[in-house]
């Protein structure tokens, strides 16, 4: 037997793999627990708890009930939420006025959960689709397409409003040039200069969204969102909507979605020392469910993989309807 022979015998991985505690001790990419975000959806009344058909073991929760939610979160050691406020339809109108009310529904929830729970992090959804009577995530102007500049000024009153309600992370979705600028603008000369901001900076106009426009109640009722959304089959220009808005001031950078651009997650990883997010959405989620549901997979395994691989393009904070099962099973 030659030497080369010699260490191809022993040399062998496989050994490495022989058990789960050696996995375990090997394993190159772990999943840190305090980087999950649940997201919460929240809606006027009490006592409301709507289950969601489309998104399987995801409600809808009134602010009382959206308390005794994070409760439990707290308590399986999900340290983060993430709020979208679902106004009732008659609140709406063309220019999301019930956003940035200061008695608005996020304005409320995160009072009550920051008075039950003040060590819970809680982070807001900042976008208008919910509020607006049309669904789209800007302002309109006269011709019905979205104004850029007027929607950034509903942007920065909103963010404004949120902080003054115990927010700690600012979350703007709406993919306006200029609106991480404006915001840190306004919440600076207000004196808010410890509220961070997680951008979409990196949000693609995808086909994963169906699930949430259910849950959330904002599909547009005209046109599409694919004039200020991003191309899925671009790279590049995310990547320059990544740069463009650390220069502004975020303080967090998102990709959204998740599963299917974690080539853009491992470039974004690999341009920026910032924190990065990515945003495991409900198409996803409900793409996991309904085969698990079918028997086709394994749920628990297929969604630690499917976090895992997050992890291991370079995710630092991953939201994930997933956040509160996974604690929980993970205690």
């Amino acid at each position: 037997m030659n030497v080369a022979e010699r260490t191809r015998i022993v040399t062998r991985p496989r050994r490495l793999r022989t058990s789960a505690a050696m996995r375990a001790l090997v394993r190159e990419t772990q999943i840190n627990p305090d980087g999950l975000v649940q997201p919460l959806f929240v809606v006027e009344g009490e006592g409301v708890v709507q289950p969601i058909g489309s998104m399987p073991g995801v409600s809808r929760y009134s602010v009382d009930a959206v308390v005794r939610e994070c409760r439990g979160l707290d308590a399986v050691g999900v340290r983060a939420v993430l709020l979208f406020g679902i106004p009732d339809a008659a609140q709406k109108d063309a220019y999301a006025t019930i956003n940035y009310d200061p008695s608005g529904i996020v304005q409320r929830a995160a009072r009550a959960i920051k008075d039950a729970l003040p060590a819970m992090l809680v982070i807001a959804d900042l976008c208008n689709c919910e509020y607006t009577d049309h669904g789209h995530c800007g302002i309109l102007d006269a011709s019905g397409d979205v104004d850029n500049d007027a929607t950034l000024d509903v942007l920065a009153k909103t963010a404004l409003s949120y902080a003054r309600a115990g927010v700690d992370i600012v979350a703007p979705s709406d993919m306006m040039d200029g609106r991480v600028a404006a915001i840190r603008h306004a919440l600076d000369d207000e004196g808010f200069t410890k509220i961070a901001i997680m951008s979409y900076a990196a949000k693609y106009a995808s086909a994963f969204y169906g699930p949430f426009r259910e849950a959330a109640e904002s599909t547009p009722s005209f046109g599409d969102r694919r004039t200020y959304q991003m191309d899925p089959p671009n790279v590049r220009e995310a990547l320059k909507e990544v740069r463009l808005d650390i220069e502004e001031g975020a303080d967090v950078v998102m990709v959204k979605p998740a599963m299917a651009y974690l080539d853009v997650v491992r470039a974004v990883r690999e341009m920026t020392d910032l924190p990065v997010a990515v945003y495991h959405v409900s198409g996803e989620y409900a793409m996991l469910k309904a085969a698990a549901e079918r028997g086709w997979i394994d749920e628990d395994r297929a969604v630690d993989e499917t976090l895992t691989a997050m992890a291991r393009a370079g995710a630092d904070v991953i939201i994930t309807y997933f956040a509160k099962d996974y604690l929980t099973r993970h205690r």
